[in-house]
This record gives structure tokens, C-alpha cells and sequence, in this order.
């Protein structure tokens, strides 16, 4: 196999809104659930995108995870190489944006790339170095209170400068518009003063499209899906690919389960629209520590209830709420904890028949597709922007919607499943 694309994402509800993108603009994708294993049949595609569960760990551990898959993209000939963020750059001071980043350049030999997590469809912007979530910057928005990576400055620059020992700049929006031969001057300008890493300005999806073709040489590229958008049409003007095409899909049907673990606030809003008119369970964090079997619980309480229609498991709470057991129980073990009673609720459920999960949060998606085994998915049509339905390679066959958290109009968990093929 030779690919065009290898892509690095770090985590699973953010590789398959890269995919969605990338499917978008004509290519074929597969998306993969860690680095894959031997042997493991890989259908024949323009590109290839590695999902990590690598966001939120140690930076050590993240950079380890992150080169493997790289490693393992090379050997299957990609031309170039894309890491994946999360639009609202999610990270603390020590990572793992700018160690994984570093450790990837440093592995190809490369002096210089890229950072842009814009999303404009979803109202991600950013101007003069600033992050923008709609009209608030990234520090004013719901993001300040995000549960492991708290984000409170909306400098791209200082963020990340934080997390690296080379020198990072700034390409703004006055020379974005000036066009791609501009960009590629700017890029060369910054390379003669040491700088290592560069934050690019975007507010329009002719933005990105702008800058995807200012970076058709760059060996790796980093950023958030909007940034991979004008990627696919370099490797159509030389010719390596063809536009339009798109995968057959299997029909899946049979019972239908909405996982929530996810606590930004546009979960929240849609927990608590299909609370009005759906069953729900809700998953209580102290019960788990405390040694009951909330899975079972959880298990027996769908099994009653279990259709076509959906039914509803979450463990969405207020960021007041969240704190509260945070401090009772320590953050990663409360975080851990639960992603890990929801691998064993997803077990369960495709045990009893379930076919169709619908799965809000990153960390919650990682937990439920590790826990199910899952290696690889068939990307399908798009329910909102950034979230596609997905098609486990494999059997039993699968229908997956991984949400991150942020993304999403009030009522996705019920239209959702109105819109799977």
C-alpha cells in the first residue's frame, strides 16, 4: 500500500472529524483505532488516519504513541504527514501539542511546520494569534473549565511556546489574504530567524483552503480538521488523485444506545433536550467508587428498553458538579473510573444486540471502541459539521457516531439516527 496522507490524531472523536473532512474533499479514508496490529487487513485508501488516545496522558507517553503510529504511516509510503488537535487546542503547559510536534520533526529530519486549529464552520477562529470559540476568546469560553485540560489563555503563541524550547511566530491574517505564495514567503522568512513552529491566523473556510495550499510541501502539518481542508486538492493538481470518489457502506440496524461522558456545555444542552422525551440513566461517579456495579446496573436498566429508539446513558455533569467529585476522588482516578464503567456498559450493550451507538466525548469514544475491540472504520455521511457517521471494519458490523464534546446542535442525539444511512 502507498498512501497519500498519513495522519496522526489524538483521540478518537477528533480523527473522525478529520475524516469527515477529508471524505468531504474526495478522499478515500479509513480511520484506525491505535496503531494497528499485524496482519490486520487494511482496505486500499488515499489516506490513512491513526487514532491515539494520546491527548490527556503523560507527554512522554503521548510522543511515544504518536511516533509509533508515524513510524507505521511511513512504512506505508504517505507523502506527507498531518498531526491532528483538537480545535480549541486542548493541552496544558507541558503538552502535548508542542512535545508531540517536536518529537515528530525531529524524527523526519524537518526544521519547521505549522499549527492552526480553526474551525470556522463550527466557529473556531483565529486572529492574530488569538483563539476564538464564536464571538469569546478561548479563555472566556466553556473551555475554561474543561475537566482535565482547563484552557485560560487564548494566545496560540504563548500556549504553545510554553510547551516547546524553540522559538514559535505568527503569520496573521494580513498575509493570509494575500494568497499562498505570500504564505510560502512568510514561512521562509520565519525559517531564517530560528523559528521553529508557526501559528497561522484563519477566520473563512477560503482561508484554509489557502493555507492547505501553501503547505503542499511541508512534510508535516499540524492542526485541527478545518486545517487538513485544502490538503486533498494538492494531491489532485499533481495528479495522484482523482476527486469525488466515496466507499460503499454496509446497513446496520437494531438497537440504539446514546453515550454521554462527555461535560462541555454543548453535551450538557443535548443530554438535557433528550432527556425531555427519552429513557435515561444516569451514571453517578461516587456509586462507582464506592464498589457497586453501576455497569450492571446500567445493563440492566437498557435491557428492559432496548429498540429502535434510542435510549440514553450519561454521566454529564455541571463543571460545579465535576469539581465536587474531582476533589473527593482526584482527577485522572474520577476521569479513569468512568470511561472505564462505560467500556463494560458498551460491551454489554453490543452483547444484547445494540448495533448503533451514538458516543458524545473524546476520552468516553476512546473507552468504548478500545473496550469493543474495534481496529478500524469506514467513514459515512456527515450529521453535523465535524461529526460523520463511522462503520466498524469487521464483525459484527457497527454503526458509530464518536462526538467531541464541543460539537454539535442541541437536538444531534435524536436527529442523529434519522440521518444514518
Amino acid at each position: 500500500m502507498s498512501i497519500l496522507l498519513g495522519c496522526v490524531a489524538d483521540d478518537f472523536t477528533g480523527a473522525s472529524d478529520l475524516a469527515n473532512t477529508l471524505v468531504k474533499a474526495g478522499m478515500r479514508t479509513v480511520q484506525l483505532l491505535g496503531v494497528p496490529r499485524k496482519g490486520l487487513k487494511v482496505p486500499e485508501a488515499d489516506c490513512i488516519i491513526v487514532a491515539l488516545k494520546s491527548r490527556s496522558n503523560p507527554a512522554e507517553e503521548a510522543v511515544t504513541m504518536s511516533l509509533a503510529a508515524m513510524h507505521w504511516l511511513r512504512q506505508q509510503g504517505a507523502r506527507q504527514l498531518y498531526f491532528k488537535y483538537c480545535s480549541t487546542f486542548d493541552s496544558t503547559d507541558k503538552g502535548n501539542i508542542g512535545p508531540v510536534a517536536d518529537a515528530m520533526l525531529d524524527s523526519i529530519g524537518a526544521d519547521f511546520t505549522v499549527f492552526n486549529p480553526s474551525f470556522p464552520t463550527n466557529k473556531r477562529t483565529v486572529y492574530k494569534g488569538y483563539l476564538f470559540v464564536g464571538d469569546e476568546l478561548l479563555s472566556e469560553s466553556g473551555m475554561r473549565h474543561h475537566p482535565l485540560t482547563p484552557m485560560t489563555d487564548p494566545s496560540l503563541v504563548r500556549v504553545l511556546q510554553r510547551q516547546t524550547r524553540h522559538k514559535v511566530g505568527l503569520v496573521q491574517y494580513s498575509t493570509v489574504v494575500k494568497g499562498a505564495a505570500a504564505l510560502r514567503n512568510a514561512f521562509d522568512d520565519l525559517r531564517k530567524q530560528g523559528i521553529r513552529h508557526a501559528v497561522l491566523d484563519s477566520i473563512t473556510d477560503d482561508h484554509l483552503m489557502t493555507l492547505g495550499e501553501a503547505c503542499a510541501d511541508m512534510k508535516l502539518v499540524t492542526g485541527g480538521s478545518g486545517m487538513a481542508m485544502g490538503l486533498p486538492a494538492n494531491f489532485i493538481r499533481q495528479g495522484l488523485m482523482q476527486a469525488g470518489q466515496r466507499a460503499t457502506l454496509p446497513k446496520v440496524t437494531g438497537p440504539t444506545v446514546v453515550i454521554a461522558g462527555s461535560c462541555s456545555v454543548a453535551t450538557q444542552g443535548q443530554v438535557a433536550l433528550m432527556r425531555k422525551d427519552h429513557e435515561a440513566f444516569e451514571l453517578d461517579p461516587m456509586a462507582i467508587a464506592s464498589g457497586r456495579d453501576v455497569a450492571q446496573d446500567a445493563l440492566d436498566w437498557a435491557g428492559k428498553r432496548l429498540s429502535e429508539k434510542p435510549v440514553l446513558i450519561y454521566s454529564t455533569a455541571t463543571p460545579e458538579q465535576v469539581k465536587a467529585v474531582q476533589n473527593k476522588l482526584g482527577r485522572e482516578h474520577a476521569g479513569s473510573m468512568v470511561e472505564e464503567t462505560f467500556g463494560k456498559i458498551a460491551r454489554g450493550l453490543v452483547a444484547k444486540g445494540v448495533r448503533r451507538l451514538l458516543v458524545a466525548g473524546g476520552e468516553t469514544s476512546g473507552a468504548v471502541v478500545g473496550a469493543l475491540g474495534v481496529e478500524g472504520l469506514a467513514i459515512g455521511p456527515e450529521i453535523d459539521p465535524g461529526v460523520p457517521w463511522t462503520f466498524s471494519i469487521g464483525e459484527p458490523s457497527l454503526a458509530l457516531a464518536l462526538k467531541s464534546g464541543n460539537f454539535g446542535t442541541p437536538d444531534f442525539f435524536t436527529k442523529a439516527f434519522k440521518l444514518q444511512p
